[in-house]
């Protein structure tokens, strides 16, 4: 097994294996991606087989911005019966699998992955039952082994490997499913609620997430990230020219003020949460938050940049070193992680954390 098999949103093919060849070279493994547009995924192919291990070992899954899932795979399998798909799969990968104590059967995110869902419901049970009789899959389902993926790319063609148990994200093709609020303003409120689950653990969440705690949420309206912070009892500055939902208003827990998120300060430096969703250039969001963070206005931020249509990775990768630059020059102490979300867009989504 040299292959990597790498999980993104339709479209970001080619910023994920931008992404995957830098941080692969950055260990010194080598190799090259292949990849078509609008499939959904990645296969990064290393020059030497060790190394795909390697990478699935010591190249964290969380610090890859475009990469939803990662697992190091065998060749895809093609031209499979449809009375058989089990025997090829299972001869594909045999020697190099290990016994894993989960069993995910996958398609990538594509309206043509849709279409097989059916597919994989119906092979779940059968295949499970086929690999532990192999002894790749354990009597009992466990966490602490890695987890064994069949991703069907067709009725006749699909990947099979497996990803570690501490490093991979632990959802069925590395997307968390979240339900809409009903009252909620807009459908943005799904961004923040992913991020506060993706970036924080759950003690995480309980103790930097109190009720009563002061947030501001610059260019706020009509309120879909400020929903989160009220729903979690947080008093929120909602500062955005525009208006901003009533029911939001009547709760009590929002303040309202009509003023530019670039130029707004605080009156008192008792902000524990900032976020930003504003529509603006990605490089000005960066910098913002800089001046944030550099001026001691808050503790903790969530916020969005907004990526070109052209030079994606690229323009990601000149905000995070504006960042990175900024806070090590004034002497901030901070943790960031940023990651291109299922509910994002055109966009990707940072934490940034004073330490």
């Amino acid at each position: 097994m040299k292959h990597l098999l790498l999980y993104c949103r339709p479209g970001f093919e080619g910023e994920c294996a931008q992404e995957i060849e830098a941080r692969a070279a950055e260990r010194e493994v080598f190799g090259f991606a292949r990849l078509k547009g609008n499939t959904g995924y990645v296969l990064f192919e290393c020059y030497q087989e060790s190394d795909s291990a390697k990478l699935l070992n010591q190249l964290p899954v969380s610090k890859l911005i475009f990469a939803r899932q990662m697992l190091r795979v065998a060749p895809q399998v093609l031209d499979m019966s449809t009375e058989d798909r089990l025997n090829p799969l299972y001869m594909a990968a045999a020697e190099d699998l290990p016994e894993c104590g989960r069993l995910w059967v996958e398609t990538p995110d594509t309206n043509e992955g849709k279409e097989l869902n059916r597919l994989c419901r119906s092979i779940a049970t059968p295949m499970k039952a086929f690999f532990k009789k192999a002894g790749k899959l354990t009597a009992k389902e466990n966490d602490d082994k890695p987890v064994l993926h069949v991703c069907f790319t067709g009725t006749d063609s699909a990947f099979i490997g497996y990803s570690q148990p501490k490093n991979h994200y632990p959802h069925l093709m590395g997307i968390m499913r979240l339900k809409f609020p009903k009252d909620a303003p807009s459908r943005s409120t799904l961004k923040l609620e992913e991020a506060f689950h993706y970036f924080l653990s759950k003690t995480q969440r309980e103790k930097r997430m109190e009720s009563g705690m002061n947030a501001v949420d610059l260019g706020a309206a009509p309120g879909g990230w400020t929903y989160q912070l009220v729903q979690k009892g947080m008093m929120v500055s909602a500062i955005d020219n525009g208006p901003m939902d009533q029911k939001l208003m009547d709760t009590g827990q929002v303040k309202h003020v009509r003023d530019d998120g670039f130029k707004w300060l605080p009156k008192k430096r008792n902000v524990h949460w900032l976020v930003c969703d504003m529509i603006e250039s990605p490089k000005r969001v960066a910098n913002l938050m800089c001046d944030w963070f550099i001026g001691d206005w808050c503790v903790e931020a969530i916020f969005n940049l907004k990526l070109p249509v052209k030079r994606r990775f690229h323009t990601v990768e000149e905000c995070l070193e504006i960042i990175y630059e900024r806070l090590d020059e004034a002497g901030v102490p901070y943790r960031l992680a940023a990651k291109h979300l299922y509910y994002d867009r055109e966009e990707i989504t940072v934490h940034l954390s004073r330490k």
